[in-house]
């Protein structure tokens, strides 16, 4: 079995990608397919391109998805906005050093929000 492989993303983040529908490897691939990020992959370069096109398929399910929640008037302009605060502290928290006493807190408080905006 291969090593564990240190994360390139601290435990905030790595948390949100738990709960995403996305893997850590496939947030890497969009990262750095997009220019955002480099990252070094030690898998073939076959396996690569076949996780590119997964990450990619992933992204535009999400898109459509997220289109059709809005124009249905599931997804409303105020849970726009929520995600939009959150995506914006989250870029913040992405370039942070959190102390992990109050990783706990933060990630209570995006759940919370993320229940509140999901309320059915």
């Amino acid at each position: 079995m291969a090593d564990i492989e240190q994360s390139n993303f601290n435990n905030i983040i790595q948390k949100i990608i738990e709960k995403s529908l996305f893997t850590e490897r496939q947030i890497e691939i969009i990262l750095n397919q997009k220019d955002l990020r480099e990252v070094k992959f030690s898998i073939t370069k076959g396996a690569y391109y076949r996780q590119v096109g997964q990450s990619r398929e992933k992204l535009r399910g999400l898109f459509y998805s997220i289109i059709l929640l809005r124009g249905l008037g599931i997804l409303l302009p105020d849970d726009i906005d929520v995600i939009s605060k959150l995506s914006e502290q989250i870029s913040v928290i992405s370039q942070s050093d959190i102390f992990p006493e109050r990783e706990e807190e933060i990630m209570s408080v995006i759940d919370k929000l993320v229940r509140q905006a999901c309320h059915m």
